[in-house]
């Protein structure tokens, strides 16, 4: 019994040094100051090798996680800031009956990955005209983590792609940790695909494979309408991204009701390996082993040969597994 009760004690000290190393990043991110993360470690230090009763250690880390956290959960997203100027501009959309107008539309001239002149534009389709929806996966790094692309079909417009990403301000960079606290708000850019895929393929440099989606126009139509609710919300009412509740992946799965939503899988948050669970899933071409779908459906080569050509969309579907011929409009 001693026993257990000691290994209960080690195990909540465990889970409050969790919770105060929590605590000490969301002041170094989120804080008015980084040195009071520091204070903050410091202090607990000495609780730690200092204070002998469990019990008064327990109320002091306790306290302390409790009142970082109060502080932390008051911090409210903004549309309002200096924006880098890929994401100066929020997307959001007027549904007419059949007729959607998007606003905001980004299609950049890349010189290079951070040259650019931003444009902005309006663009209108019909939800009668969703043909089907392809994911385009852009390995930007690590082969367990990803970017998804979704990107829908149109037979009388060109495609429209939404890319859910972080807002940055300023000199803001990206942060894995910092991802995890409240540093970033979370953008839906609509764009076209020769902006937001040749971006990647062609300047950063980065591997994406492109996947048609097993589904039908009405739940297509259906899909891109959840996105298009979305725009409109996040354009009134921003949120935070966050690397594991509210990032690329787990945004999309949220979209729907939670009764629609597709079953939990550890690959959503690990989303490099998310193509394997949609192949598992039956949900994108199963005619080939997997391996070689995905080989088949790299489009690296395919994006530069097509560059500036108005027919991107087209060429790099080319020839692609699962890729119904002619889908693409100009």
């Amino acid at each position: 019994m001693k026993f257990l009760s000691t290994l209960g004690w080690l195990l909540l000290e465990f889970v409050l040094l969790l919770a105060i190393a929590w605590a000490c990043g969301a002041l170094y991110f989120d804080g008015p100051a980084k040195a009071l993360a520091a204070i903050l470690a410091i202090a607990m230090l000495a609780v730690l090798f200092l204070v002998k009763s469990r019990l008064r250690k327990f109320f002091i880390f306790g306290g302390c996680f409790a009142v970082v956290l109060a502080w932390w959960l008051t911090l409210k997203p903004t549309n309002e800031a200096d924006w880098q100027p890929d994401v100066a501009q929020l997307a959001w959309a007027d549904v007419n009956g059949d007729q959607v107008t998007l606003h905001n539309v980004r299609n950049c001239d890349y010189r290079t990955d951070t040259d650019y002149t931003p444009h902005w534009d309006t663009r209108t389709v019909r939800l009668s005209q969703i043909t089907g929806v392809d994911l385009a996966i852009d390995y930007w790094g690590v082969n367990w983590m990803a970017h998804p692309i979704t990107s829908f079909q149109f037979a009388d417009a060109p495609p429209v792609c939404f890319s859910i990403e972080i807002r940055k301000k300023g000199s803001q960079t990206y942060s894995a940790l910092g991802g995890l606290y409240r540093q970033f708000e979370l953008i839906y850019l609509v764009s076209d695909e020769r902006d937001v895929i040749r971006l990647r393929t062609n300047y950063r440099h980065e591997d994406i494979y492109l996947y048609r989606l097993k589904t039908t126009p009405e739940l297509a139509r259906t899909s891109f309408l959840e996105y298009i609710h979305t725009l409109n919300v996040l354009r009134d009412n921003p949120r935070w991204y966050n690397a594991v509740t509210d990032n690329c992946t787990t945004a999309i799965r949220n979209q729907r009701t939670v009764a629609e939503r597709a079953p939990w899988d550890w690959r959503m948050l690990f989303n490099g390996y998310g193509d394997r669970m949609l192949y598992e899933r039956g949900w994108i071409d199963t005619s080939l082993p997997f391996d070689e779908l995905k080989r088949e459906s790299l489009i690296d080569a395919r994006a530069t040969a097509a560059n500036n050509d108005p027919d991107f969309s087209a060429r790099i579907r080319a020839g692609l597994p699962g890729m119904p011929a002619g889908t693409v409009a100009d």
